[in-house]
């Protein structure tokens, strides 16, 4: 079976009416487990320590929010209420994107029930985003010297903005955004490509862009593996969207990305990205559409 990576700190206490779904997690693993998708095929990712994660943050920021030393103007930007729950899960998911990317490596595909937390900087946090697991994942291959070009392709439907700055002068990570233009973050940094799409893109034009534009960054990187972030938040419903991408386009999308990388003999790690909805269990069960499309590919290809 597909390998899924995951672990029950994930979803940790945390008020109900906020815009950022923390229980979509458990909702996650629970949807996978009664459609048969998870079971004996979950791996539980071991929590990093503050040095681990300073491949790709500052010490004294990890201290400080781990701490909850971090002032108001900062816990502001990052939006997230302190608990010490809140920060167990920062420090198990980057671990949980890492040892996803590990196993793919290995198996050729596999998928975080987490992640894709791209609009963390190396010293600060922003946008529900405190680590970044993208960033700290490709660094972390890196050093490890299990590859030697990391892609990270974010479909997001926001710039991924903390993985383009702190991964800006490291050439064997390339980073990829095709994300809404007018849309949250309002200072973008730069990726090594950038795609601002309009407002109310639909289906077809948005297909045909995401798959124009892996071919040509797989053409010309020949990447050890890709980092596929699968941001729901394209959703025409999506509550911080802004495009006109249908449920089915979604499924297109997922399944043309990993099928492409893997024609082409190429790695992917999938995470889950950005997603807001007031109906938690429909929002659950839209990240799960890329693991039901991987898992399918996954028997297909490998079993």
């Amino acid at each position: 079976m597909l390998p899924l990576v995951y672990h029950p700190n994930y979803s940790c206490p945390f008020p109900e009416d906020h815009r950022f779904v923390m229980s979509k997690f458990i909702r996650l693993y629970q949807y996978l487990v009664d459609q048969g998708v998870a079971k004996s095929n979950i791996v539980r990712p071991k929590m990093a320590s503050t040095d681990d994660l300073t491949i790709a943050h500052e010490h004294h920021y990890l201290t400080q929010m781990f701490d909850n030393q971090l002032d108001d103007k900062a816990w502001r930007r990052v939006g997230l209420p302190w608990s010490q729950g809140l920060i167990d899960r920062t420090k198990t998911a980057p671990n949980g994107t890492l040892l996803t990317a590990r196993i793919a490596l290995e198996k050729g595909l596999a998928c975080h029930l987490a992640g894709g937390t791209h609009h963390a900087h190396y010293d600060f946090g922003s946008g529900f985003c405190m680590v970044n697991d993208l960033a700290y994942t490709a660094l972390s291959l890196l050093e490890l010297n299990l590859v030697k070009k990391v892609v990270i392709f974010d479909l997001d439907v926001h710039q991924g903005d903390g993985t383009a700055s702190i991964l800006a002068k490291v050439p064997q990570a390339y980073t990829c955004s095709i994300h809404c233009e007018k849309n949250f973050p309002f200072r973008k940094f730069s990726s090594d490509l950038d795609i601002g799409l309009d407002i109310g893109l639909s289906d077809e034009p948005y297909l045909n862009c995401v798959q124009q534009t892996l071919e040509r960054v797989l053409d010309e990187q020949q990447p050890d593996i890709v980092l596929y972030d699968a941001g729901v938040d394209v959703w025409q419903d999506d509550a911080l969207g802004r495009l006109d991408i249908t449920w089915q386009g979604i499924k297109k999308r997922d399944t043309q990305v990993i099928s492409t990388c893997l024609q082409r003999g190429i790695p992917v790690a999938t995470v889950i990205g950005g997603g807001y909805d007031k109906n938690h269990q429909r929002l659950a069960e839209r990240h799960a559409i890329v693991v039901e499309s991987a898992a399918q590919l996954y028997q297909s290809r490998f079993l």
